[in-house]
């Protein structure tokens, strides 16, 4: 729940910034909130505290790093590529129900709700961004989400904590071929 409700925060703050023209302003929020993290993480915590603000930590340092980005490419909006590509929490009513969804580009999936335990998060990379991407592609296209390698990949069983849904890496269906009709 940590995580999701501070990427849920980390998503309304950033759409506000970009929206008012205030992203060097959030930058620096974004890097405060981060070392404020850092410093309860020096501080008496319980393992399981640890380990909590452990993951939040990855996560705010790629939340800072975006924002970074962001503010050097002076992306202008939040409809803006840029920023729609970037794996995204909002509140909204899905099917009659009001729920967090992940979005990344035009890709929106339920949030699961699933609990998976309190695991650590790999750093996030460009490159684990890509394979997000095209990892939450697949699965709003409801095609499959094992990539052509290894079905324990560090990639994909990261992902599923983003979205919160089971992973079970024999259950995984291979990306199918889409075909259209002329």
């Amino acid at each position: 729940m940590v995580l999701c409700i501070g990427s849920l925060y980390w998503t309304s703050q950033t759409e506000e910034a970009l929206s008012t023209g205030t992203m060097p302003t959030h930058q620096k929020r974004c890097a405060d909130q981060l070392m404020d993290i850092v410093e309860k993480v020096r501080g008496q915590l319980t393992k399981l505290q640890r380990k909590t603000l452990a993951a939040l930590v990855v996560l705010e340092v790629h939340a800072r790093d975006v924002v970074t980005d962001l503010t050097a490419k002076n992306v202008p909006s939040p409809n803006d590529f840029e920023w729609a590509s970037q794996l995204r929490y909002t509140w909204d009513e899905i099917d009659g129900k009001t729920g967090v969804m992940v979005r990344m580009i035009n890709a929106a999936i339920p949030y699961g709700n699933e609990y998976l335990g309190n695991s650590s998060r790999l750093v996030i990379t460009p490159l684990t961004d890509r394979c997000y991407r095209t990892l939450m592609g697949a699965v709003h296209l409801d095609v499959g989400g094992a990539p052509e390698v290894h079905p324990h990949s560090l990639t994909l069983q990261s992902f599923n904590p983003s979205i919160l849904q089971p992973f079970n890496p024999s259950t995984l269906q291979p990306f199918k071929t889409l075909t259209f009709n002329s």
